[in-house]
């Protein structure tokens, strides 16, 4: 007998902003993006989580903020 398990993460981009401060490597703008990514075990939701994410706008790198 045989156990395939099938496991999905969705990520949704739920809102857009611009934030304070400039890209420390082509000094342009700051996003901030919120999304919200939802594991899901056989199609049935398990765990959904929000979180903001910092990205710039020109040169599109994704920034860690302290």
């Amino acid at each position: 007998m045989c156990l395939v398990f099938v496991c999905d993460e969705d990520e949704r981009v739920i809102g857009r902003a611009p934030a304070p401060g400039e890209c420390p490597f082509c000094g342009g703008v700051v996003q901030a993006v919120d999304v919200q990514s939802q594991w899901r075990l056989c199609f049935l939701p398990m765990y959904c989580k929000t979180k903001r994410k910092f990205f710039c706008s020109s040169c599109t790198r994704q920034l860690v903020m302290p």
